[in-house]
């Protein structure tokens, strides 16, 4: 079956919530990816930030493997091994106390909404409590997750939503002063603002935002689904900043290719929030999923996949930073570590990315106008001169 028939198939059967590009991918090596007709792609997209290890790292595979020949799933009913080697590597990389596995980011933000609730309620007896979140924000589609996304696009048709929801603008510190009251139980944010069009937070805001949190017996909870897991170069990109949420929700590369998100929670939130019979999954914490989860942080040590993304980083900005000054549709760069954005002016961003596609390079946009690019972990300095090389062509 050929490429458009694969296509026609598809979407014969699958429900159009995706407009797709024309292409059908049938399996990836390093950081490439080549198509049902065979043709090779350099992936600076990573399936949206989550493969950070490229496909087919050495010992990844194998680990999978031989999980699936031992168990996949028994259900949180009882321990298994996985679970256990996993959430102590990711408490340990956190240096927080307490993980909960789920099955994707969305799950993940669900879960830190319910804790942060469920400590004030602890806390203050009564459940009328609030939620400040940001403008421009993404933290998923469930109407949990989309109650705190501050984009009314995506809020709009599944309204009403969560309640108790106010919405500040991101690195503007007397913005969220001025939303708080004493019912405000939690400041949710990402650390760096992924589909909003790549912010980072100023370190000024942040530390900011903690002093607040601090003072009133606020929850801080930092989405770190898509910046976190290595993507600016530290495990978690508040890591760079020096300033710890009280809960921190991470998923994407946390199993590379395979879906699995969490939740993670400091000493006092822990012991003062969710019991038994307050939250659970099916799913979650699976030994295939966290068996996935405890070698990517092996490898992450063993290859010193942290060390190498701090290493390249200012070369990737130094070959973006020429694309922008050389071309007149590109505005400006901003990010962190191996997750940048290049904002396209005059002409959009949706073109860039087609004719990128075209030349063999994946890349994606971010909000509006911003082409993101978020490659693999792993990609060398030659990776990066190829992509610039195409871009080059591309914005021309």
């Amino acid at each position: 079956m050929n490429m458009n028939n694969q296509m026609e198939e598809s979407e014969a059967s699958i429900l159009h919530t995706y407009n797709r590009f024309p292409v059908v991918f049938d399996h990836g090596e390093g950081v490439h990816l080549y198509d049902s007709e065979g043709k090779k792609y350099l992936d600076f997209a990573a399936g949206i930030a989550v493969n950070s290890l490229g496909y087919h790292y050495p010992g990844y595979d194998e680990a999978l493997k031989e999980q699936i020949d031992k168990l996949t799933h028994i259900s949180n009913l009882y321990y298994n091994e996985p679970m256990t080697e996993a959430g102590a590597k990711l408490v340990n990389a956190s240096r927080m106390d307490k993980a909960f596995f789920t099955n994707s980011g969305t799950e993940a933000i669900e879960g830190a909404l319910k804790a942060a609730k469920k400590y004030a309620y602890i806390r203050d007896g009564h459940a009328d409590h609030e939620i400040i979140a940001m403008n421009h924000s993404f933290h998923g589609r469930s109407i949990g997750a989309l109650s705190v996304t501050g984009n009314a696009h995506y809020r709009e048709p599944f309204e009403p939503l969560m309640g108790g929801v106010k919405f500040a603008d991101f690195n503007d510190l007397d913005s969220v002063k001025a939303q708080i009251t004493d019912k405000t139980c939690a400041i949710i944010m990402e650390t760096v603002q992924g589909e909003g069009g790549i912010y980072p937070a100023e370190r000024e805001f942040l530390e900011g935002v903690r002093a607040l949190c601090d003072e009133k017996d606020i929850i801080l909870i930092l989405d770190e689904i898509q910046c976190g897991m290595g993507r600016t170069g530290y495990y978690f990109a508040w890591q760079a900043y020096g300033v710890q949420p009280d809960i921190m929700t991470c998923a994407k590369a946390l199993g590379c290719g395979v879906p699995v998100g969490a939740f993670v929670l400091n000493k006092k939130v822990a012991q003062a929030s969710l019991k038994p019979g307050d939250h659970g999954t099916t799913y979650g914490g699976n030994p295939f999923a966290c068996a996935a989860v405890s070698k990517v942080f092996d490898i992450y040590e063993r290859d010193m996949i942290l060390t190498h993304v701090q290493e390249l980083t200012p070369y990737l900005e130094k070959k973006l930073d020429e694309l922008v000054a050389k071309h007149e549709c590109a505005a400006a760069r901003r990010g962190m570590g191996f997750m940048q954005g290049i904002v396209i002016q005059g002409r959009p961003v949706g073109e860039v990315v087609k004719k990128a596609l075209e030349k063999k390079l994946l890349v994606i946009s971010a909000g509006s106008d911003v082409l993101r690019i978020v490659p693999p972990l792993v990609i060398t300095k030659a990776d990066i001169d190829e992509m610039a090389e195409i871009l080059d062509e591309c914005l021309a």
